[in-house]
């Protein structure tokens, strides 16, 4: 991954800006100009199919659930076609957006910390950290419980919780 990266940022009048951020060298990067807003406009263009469409509809949910959310692309390599994984922040990673040819996946970087209600996580249910549902073609979102997800997911990010370690119940001593 490069040092730069851009940040789209949603201003609090609601007009869009990007920042450049400069790599080691000083100089400014950005492929031809696109922000990486730009980038998720075209992947959601180029995918044309029920993906598109599902891609862009968690993007809108992550943007009313955090109106401060901020957009990035990473991770782009060949086996992508250097198109990236739409990543969205907020105090550290909340969830990216990678699509397959099956399912449009949304995984939450912290997901096993966060409380699931509505039983939304239906993948990678077996590691420690992240967690991730999977949209197949005809799912129904349900827009309600996946905004509280992304809610709880701010929150977390933004709590002390986030860097500190899990705390362990600890075995008292028995007193006499």
């Amino acid at each position: 991954s490069s040092a730069a990266a851009d940040v789209y940022k949603r201003q609090s009048d609601g007009r869009a800006s990007t920042t450049m951020k400069k790599s080691k060298s000083g100089v400014e990067e950005g492929k031809g100009g696109d922000s990486p807003s730009q980038r998720i406009d075209a992947r959601i263009k180029e995918l044309s199919d029920w993906r598109s469409e599902t891609l862009a509809r968690i993007r809108i949910l992550i943007k009313q659930a955090d109106p401060e959310v901020v957009e990035e692309v990473k991770w782009r390599k060949p086996s992508n076609s250097m198109a990236g994984v739409p990543v969205w922040s907020h105090a550290g990673i909340i969830c990216t957006g990678e699509t397959y040819k099956n399912a449009v996946k949304m995984t939450f970087a912290k997901g096993a910390s966060l409380e699931d209600p509505a039983g939304l996580f239906n993948s990678s249910l077996e590691g420690n950290t992240r967690r991730a549902i999977d949209f197949h073609e005809g799912d129904k979102i349900d827009e309600k419980a996946l905004k509280a997800l992304i809610r709880a997911a701010v929150a977390l990010n933004t709590s002390v919780q986030a860097t500190a370690r899990p705390v362990r119940s600890q075995k008292r001593p028995k007193r006499d």
